[in-house]
């Protein structure tokens, strides 16, 4: 097996345009939903502020309207140095069942000088919690007989907290790994999980992982499939240095430096490695990767590796 390359060193372009203003208070995000909250309790949520000019600004005065939400401690004036960064938080504390829509708006120094920001939520009776698991499928592709790889999804919890109590897989060959249970999410939290996929034989092995908890959902299962391959067989094993602004990665292959380069992962890659189990005995392969953000903007590439398969 062909192991061992690192890949690296891509940056993101033209994701931040230089400001219109010696001083410019932005948002992160302009709007946030708060979902469904019960009745008589609240969520909190902080918008990040921030100075993107070359100039300090003053935050003067704050204001909002609807009555189901409210400002946390955030006390005025406040002064931000160009580049610095802010928390506001905001409550949404709903009296009345139903929808409910808010404008917080600031009034600054800055050359935008009211910044608004939109809030909403849904107030309910009873909040039913859910379980969520993304993605709902894991492919572990061509794994050789007497080693792993590991995957990673992602499990959220949304309207209430949820606590695990238990994991359980339908294969021997899949195991969820580094989860200590149990366990519990806050409402509206996502939280990293690692599967591991072991082949005992050549295969295809389909199975399910699955979460029980105290979700209305549960059991919350994964779909995970994964083929073993018996010694002798080459695959190709890529890792690379992460990006923390990515959400996910994509990879490409050639057959030639030059290219062309085709996508050769299914789907996007949330791990910082990945396994191509499609080679071919004697043959040259040129790999290169992008990452992609949560506003599924791509990166440039990255720099390219060379593996050379044995004949």
């Amino acid at each position: 097996m062909v192991a061992g390359w690192l890949l690296s060193g891509w940056l993101f372009g033209g994701l931040a345009p230089a400001s219109a203003w010696a001083q410019k208070l932005e948002c992160k995000p302009c709007s946030h939903s708060f979902g469904e909250v019960q009745i008589g309790t609240s969520h909190s949520y902080s918008i990040e502020l921030s100075n993107a000019g070359s100039k300090g600004l003053n935050i003067r005065s704050k204001s909002k309207t609807g009555s189901a939400f409210e400002f946390g401690d955030f006390p005025l004036p406040v002064h931000l140095r160009p580049g610095a960064r802010i928390k506001l938080p905001v409550i949404f504390k709903p009296s009345a069942k139903g929808d409910s829509h808010g404008v917080i708006e600031l009034v600054s120094t800055a050359g935008n000088h009211r910044l608004t920001m939109d809030v909403s939520g849904v107030g309910e009776d009873k909040v039913t919690a859910n379980l969520g698991i993304s993605p709902s499928t894991l492919d572990f592709g061509k794994v050789t007989v007497g080693s792993s790889a590991t995957r990673q999804a992602t499990l959220t919890a949304s309207h209430d907290s949820v606590t695990i109590s238990s994991d359980r897989s339908t294969s021997s060959e899949f195991a969820i790994v580094g989860l200590k249970l149990p366990l519990t999410i806050p409402a509206g939290k996502s939280i990293p999980v690692r599967i591991k996929f072991t082949p005992n034989g050549s295969g295809t092995d389909p199975a399910k992982v699955g979460f029980i908890s105290s979700a209305a959902d549960s059991p919350t299962l994964e779909e995970v499939t994964g083929t073993g391959m018996a010694k002798g067989s080459f695959s190709v094993y890529l890792s690379w240095n992460g990006d923390e602004t990515a959400v996910g990665y994509n990879v490409y292959r050639g057959t030639a430096k030059d290219g062309p380069f085709r996508e050769i992962n299914t789907a996007l890659d949330s791990s910082t490695d990945y396994t191509d189990s499609s080679v071919v005995a004697g043959a040259t392969y040129y790999y290169k990767t992008t990452a992609v953000n949560a506003q599924g903007e791509q990166s440039g590439y990255s720099n390219i590796t060379e593996a050379v398969i044995p004949d």
